[in-house]
């Protein structure tokens, strides 16, 4: 595990609030949340379902503005920017990795995986050229013209990773990346993210209901009652 305390600051959340209404009630599902994430570190998020693990990573993201509060990416209050700012913020800076890998169905795992440095109006070459290297990192060279139908769900979740990091995001945040996965292919996706983590010091936050996953981290945040709170290491397996 990396010793991150040297680190710098990469993105800081303050006093987050988020609240959703309903029919019947409005939802406060983040209360006054702080956090700091260091740069090249491995950070886990856990908290019990419906508490808003993944609105938390929204807000981070630039996906789901907060109610109040700031987030600061190197000291830039990425929400009191400039119209059109967070569109190139999360492009640029920003991977994701969902639960349910979103993978295009009609396109196969090297497509997949060049479909962000497209949208970025990207050299298709060059894409190309990153996609077949990202796939062979994640141990898919011989299965990066398959479609996703044709993969297994540790496959589809190793090229959703893989497009994740097309753009060369400062930052990965994986939602549930193991959430469909048997045991060994949870191990097999964490022991990739953590060898991409050793080698290229890439920044991970990912939210997991696994205690056993969130023993693998650098940290663990708990979110909890709105707030943000860190839990020692000695995690229960």
């Amino acid at each position: 595990m990396n010793d991150s305390t040297k680190t710098e600051i990469l993105i800081s959340g303050r006093n987050l609030h988020k609240s959703y209404k309903t029919s019947k009630e409005v939802l406060h599902v983040l209360e006054g949340a702080d956090l700091e994430i260091k740069t090249g570190e491995v950070l886990g998020i856990i908290g019990a379902s419906g508490v808003g693990k993944s609105t938390l990573l929204h807000v981070l993201g630039g996906l789901d503005c907060p109610d109040e509060g700031d987030i600061l990416f190197r000291g830039e209050n990425i929400y009191k920017n400039k119209k059109g700012y967070l569109d190139g913020f999360r492009n640029q800076h920003v991977g994701f990795v969902f639960q349910f890998f979103n993978l295009l169905p009609d396109f196969t795992a090297l497509e997949n995986v060049m479909f962000p440095a497209i949208i970025r109006n990207g050299d298709k070459k060059i894409a190309e050229n990153r996609a077949q290297d990202l796939l062979d990192q994640v141990g898919l060279k011989d299965r990066m013209h398959h479609r996703p139908g044709e993969l297994s769900g540790g496959e589809s979740q190793r090229v959703a990773l893989a497009r994740g990091l097309m753009n060369q995001p400062d930052i990965l945040l994986a939602d549930e990346p193991t959430g469909n996965l048997d045991s060994d292919a949870s191990d097999a996706l964490m022991k990739l993210i953590r060898g991409l983590n050793e080698n290229f010091k890439q920044t991970f936050v990912i939210v997991t209901h696994s205690q056993r996953i969130a023993s693998q981290m650098d940290r663990v945040l708990q979110l909890q009652g709105g707030k943000v709170n860190t839990v020692e290491q000695q995690i229960v397996i």
